[in-house]
């Protein structure tokens, strides 16, 4: 059925749909206060989404004529004529996917599966795990076999690339081949090890080792499989109860990207066993801890936020510069305050957003997108649980700052791509249209629109039980709202929605099976959340606007 609103409606029903019998105090202006922020949120909403799109496009522009496939970098070098798992498939080809998923279903449906196909016919080496393809060679980079490189580009593909796809999608062609991956990497690793290439970083083992654990806590919950999270507690074992525990058989310990895996993936293996083995947890506790707290004790600045690296023998700080991924380091130190309760766990984050005002235009990675992409994302996964105005007033500034460098980026090399959609021209445009994509979906409170277009705008703002949704358009639109689910139980099936790297925080959801009030205008109509999540049909006509309220009924 197709709705057109006439006027916004009576101010009875729409005090009715937000506030309970006796709550209704000034209910109406707070209703128009809720539409006006909802309408300024369309606008962020509509921005975040063009600039996604571009970035899409431009880059789709550049695949390889005969494969498809993405290539690393657009810099005219070496980095044109390769594919890679690391980077090409981590950072960059999953948010063309999910940015198509919202922008152009065309392409959802038709190259960015392509892609995919292309990819697995192109670089599966070793089963179904992928190995560095050549534009120019038409074939594999190098002529050997190196597992070390495999596992290495295997496991940064699943974790960086394909679970925050799947978090959002559930099952597809890419949960798929997610798991066919997984499958494959179980026949040649535990435990990382021996990956001394220099080309893998500062951090190579603590990084993959990571990243495994947090793909193994996730997905032994979305299959119930017992084998992910016996492989997990191996890792688990090795850091926490072996003769590596951190603070007692490493020097080296990264707490920025990359190596901030490790302390991330050992906090999402102790939330798991927190519901799924509580003894092994208890085993894992002191150690844990007292690696936390270790953190928290030397490897912060007086603002609270991370240095990119410390040793954790002597708590000598070996890299004093400012890690951008600090929200991915809180999204271990919360998960652990969720379910044993230390203070100064959650005191971390409120350290950290009373004093991100000092950090505002703050040089993330020499300037780079980047940089600001991952500092924006963990501040807002974070305060999806701990909602703060100075964390999300940092937020609308810096995602600013973050829009500008597509325009023009302080860095000359990006200069030749300046307003043709390109950010910064290497794999990691890609987290720029992650994060926008996420910053959108905090704007809209987890909803989204199809078809999209750049004439379309729509925003949210949610008050109490309730959501508010403006929608407008420059011309004629008809289309569905869709409606956010729990996807952390729904789709990955985990006990609780602890906080992780690169999900999609849910805002307002809905349960299939409830029954839900819809206000538009005069009009009040009762939907399933089942429908709701499916899409209701809306109409707009040119110039106007539209206004509904969402409410459970009761």
């Amino acid at each position: 059925m197709i709705y057109k609103i006439v006027k916004i409606g009576t101010l009875f029903t729409l005090c009715f749909c937000l506030f309970r019998c006796g709550e209704i105090h000034n209910a109406g202006d707070k209703v128009y206060q809720g539409y006006e922020e909802a309408r300024n949120n369309s606008v962020s909403v509509n921005e975040a989404l063009a600039r996604s799109q571009n970035y899409m496009n431009a880059w789709l522009l550049h695949a390889d004529p005969e494969t498809g496939l993405i290539p690393r970098n657009l810099d005219g070098g070496k980095g044109n004529d390769l594919w890679n798992a690391r980077d090409c498939a981590a950072d960059n080809y999953p948010f063309l996917v999910l940015t198509s998923f919202f922008t152009d279903r065309e392409k959802y449906n038709g190259i960015m599966l392509d892609i995919l196909e292309s990819e697995k016919l192109y670089t599966s080496r070793v089963g179904a795990l992928p190995d560095t393809y050549s534009f120019s060679k038409r074939g594999f980079e190098h002529d050997e076999i190196s597992m070390d490189r495999i596992v290495f580009g295997t496991s940064e593909y699943i974790k960086d690339g394909l679970l925050p796809l799947i978090e959002w999608l559930g099952e597809s062609p890419w949960s798929d081949r997610m798991m066919s991956m997984l499958m494959d990497l179980d026949e040649h690793i535990d435990v990382a090890g021996g990956l001394d290439d220099k080309s893998f970083g500062n951090s190579p083992q603590p990084e993959v080792n990571g990243e495994l654990l947090q793909i193994l806590s996730r997905v032994y919950w979305e299959t119930g499989d017992e084998r992910y999270l016996e492989w997990a507690c191996k890792i688990g074992d090795y850091y926490l109860l072996g003769e590596n525990y951190p603070l007692t058989g490493l020097d080296y310990l990264r707490l920025r990207d990359h190596g901030c895996e490790l302390v991330a993936g050992l906090c999402e293996l102790y939330t798991s066993l927190h519901y799924a083995d509580p003894e092994k947890k208890e085993e894992y506790q002191p150690s844990l801890h007292r690696l936390l707290d270790y953190i928290l004790k030397y490897g912060r600045n007086p603002d609270g936020l991370f240095y990119n690296a410390i040793n954790p023998q002597t708590g000598q700080v070996i890299d004093s510069a400012i890690a951008d991924t600090w929200g991915y380091t809180l999204n271990g130190y919360l998960s652990v305050y969720q379910i044993d309760s230390v203070p100064m766990y959650k005191k971390a984050v409120e350290t950290i957003f009373s004093n991100l005002h000092k950090y505002k235009n703050y040089n993330w990675e020499r300037n780079g997108a980047d940089g600001y992409a991952d500092a924006i994302e963990g501040c807002i996964n974070i305060m999806n649980r701990i909602p703060d105005p100075n964390a999300s007033d940092w937020v609308e500034s810096e995602i600013k700052v973050m829009w500008s460098l597509q325009d023009s980026s302080h860095r000359p090399e990006a200069q030749q791509w300046k307003n043709n959609g390109v950010i910064e021209g290497w794999y990691g445009d890609g987290n720029f249209a992650r994060t926008s994509i996420m910053y959108a979906l905090w704007k809209t409170g987890g909803c989204y629109a199809l078809p999209w277009d750049e004439n379309l705008n729509f925003g949210a703002k949610q008050m109490n039980d309730s959501l508010l949704v403006t929608i407008n358009s420059k011309d004629e639109w008809q289309g569905k709202l869709h409606f956010d689910k729990k996807r952390h139980s729904v789709q990955m099936k985990l006990p609780v929605d602890w906080p992780r790297i690169n999900q999609f925080p849910e805002w307002f959801t809905v349960d299939p099976e409830k029954q839900y009030k819809i206000s538009m205008g005069d009009s009040v109509k009762t939907y399933s959340g089942r429908d709701l999540i499916n899409g209701i049909e809306i109409s707009v006509g040119p110039q106007k606007s539209v206004q509904l309220i969402i409410s459970i009924s009761t």
